[in-house]
């Protein structure tokens, strides 16, 4: 069996099609294109802005045409991840995909079911002849994964409906009501090239085998982050026997919790055999730390050719100590939504970059606006005390739960109708679009489901087959059961 084979045959059909199409952030030419294509073949009314966003308009079904405008919206770009021995490039090869008894994975990669699901469900409802519904508008939005740049660029007239149901949560029986609202904060430390010294061991060490995962909706589960783990290894190794750093990386994206890192380090050539020494006391330790959540993890030390130059002794000191004081996961739990993470803060990043500079990326969230900013500035603070020069984004705004939502009324009666049982309503940590087209929208209802995905934004991403059918019937009934204007 292949995608192909999957029923509802439609939205997997399209589905697979989106996974054809190479879709980055920041490089989603390709799919606004076939949206175009699409929008064409199927005679409906379609616009574009400058950004890159697509707004393709249905009109309403006979007999539904007194009911208020609904938007479908979901976003066309996919995080790009791939574990390090699979040969992919994201930018022009396809999605491999493949299925595991109830379950549709990646051969390597993400999946890209987030949010490729979401915008697979309203192409079919867009491409439908038997599908009962009131005027639609959906909208493709670009740049979610990365700097939600579509959203913040939407005009105050691109958009005329009254509800919007955003398809981009990822746990079939859940109805999402609101969002944490998100910032950057970014340390870039300037070092001195160093000239390598004589008689020092020279290495090689690498963080693997961690899940990784999203680093809102899953932060509260303790999954190992590799910039920190690497660097305890090395802080530990700093302090015993004067550590000297030539390379350092680890992490990718900021919305994803590091997954793999690496270093390259030498120590006098009479420690060489203390710091494998250190490590298989560190390695258990950590492996023990994470059993429950990172099974596969692994640390490892290889020896190394001696590198052309080094990173000058002051910088490695700063930047050491700055990442181990750095936090990262949950900084507190919500008073409101039991269960709930209110603030968190993710490490995601180290990179090298031209002209001598370390670059350390990170991402705070929280559904208290006040928190947000306290998170951000604690970062702000270690690492301006490590003399680091550092730079905040302007970040986007949480989505204030509405109890009262005339949607989510709908929504869970026609839940509760289909499967004899009441669907969880809660507010996710990771952030969604909803609170920027709030600002520009104020008047709109809004919504947020999907099916169920694990694991995005890592090659593990995985969406369950039988889920689909269900938040696909769910989705219609809704539709179908909005009520006519008054």
């Amino acid at each position: 069996m292949n995608i192909k084979d999957l029923k509802p045959a439609p939205i997997w059909n399209y589905f697979h099609e989106i996974t054809q199409i190479p879709r980055p952030s920041k490089k989603e030419e390709k799919i606004i294109t076939y949206l175009l294509d699409f929008a064409k073949k199927h005679n409906l009314s379609v616009k574009k802005d400058d950004t890159g966003n697509v707004l393709i308009t249905k009109e309403a079904t006979k007999g539904k045409e007194n009911l208020p405008i609904v938007i479908l919206q979901g976003h066309v770009d996919m995080v790009c991840e791939k574990n390090t021995d699979t040969v992919h490039d994201f930018d022009k090869d396809p999605i491999e995909t493949y299925i595991d008894g109830d379950w549709l994975k990646a051969k390597g990669t993400t999946l890209g079911a987030d949010n490729g699901m979401g915008v697979a469900a309203a192409l079919t409802i867009l491409a439908s002849n038997d599908i009962e519904h009131g005027k639609l508008e959906c909208l493709f939005t670009v740049d979610e994964e990365t700097g939600l740049t579509g959203a913040y660029a939407l005009g105050k007239d691109f958009l005329t409906g009254d509800i919007l149901i955003n398809l981009d949560t990822e746990e079939e029986g859940q109805i999402y009501i609101g969002c944490a609202g998100g910032k950057g904060t970014t340390a870039t430390f300037t070092y001195k090239s160093e000239s390598t010294p004589v008689n020092f061991f020279w290495f090689k060490v690498q963080v693997k085998g961690l899940n990784g995962g999203h680093s809102g909706a899953e932060i509260h589960k303790g999954l190992g982050n590799a910039n920190k783990i690497l660097n305890r290894y090395l802080w530990d190794l700093n302090r015993k026997y004067d550590l000297l750093l030539a390379e350092i990386g680890g992490g990718n994206l900021h919305n994803a919790i590091a997954r793999e890192a690496y270093a390259i380090a030498g120590v006098p050539y009479n420690k060489k055999e203390n710091i494998i020494i250190d490590l298989n006391i560190l390695a258990p330790q950590i492996e023990a730390e994470l059993k429950a959540v990172d099974p596969n993890f692994r640390i490892t030390v290889e020896s190394t050719d001696t590198p052309t130059s080094l990173i000058d002794k002051n910088t490695t000191n700063n930047l050491l100590n700055a990442i181990y004081g750095c936090p990262h996961g949950v900084l507190g739990m919500s008073f409101d939504i039991p269960g709930l993470v209110e603030t968190s803060t993710n490490l995601a990043s180290i990179k090298m970059k031209a002209s001598n500079t370390i670059v350390v990326g990170t991402s705070q969230r929280s559904s208290t606006e006040s928190q947000k900013e306290n998170a951000a500035n604690m970062v702000n603070a270690i690492f301006t005390q490590a003399k680091a020069e550092v730079t905040h984004s302007d970040g986007y705004p949480g989505w204030k739960p509405n109890p009262d939502s005339k949607i989510l009324n709908i929504a869970k009666e026609t839940y509760k109708k289909l499967y004899n049982k009441e669907p969880e309503i809660k507010a996710i940590h990771a952030g969604l679009e909803c609170g920027l087209f709030l600002e520009k929208y104020p008047h709109l209802d809004m919504i947020s489901c999907g099916p169920t995905i694990t694991d995005a934004h890592s090659p593990a991403e995985q969406i369950n087959i039988p889920s689909v059918a269900k938040w696909w019937d769910f989705l219609l009934e809704v539709l179908k059961n909005i009520p006519a204007k008054k």
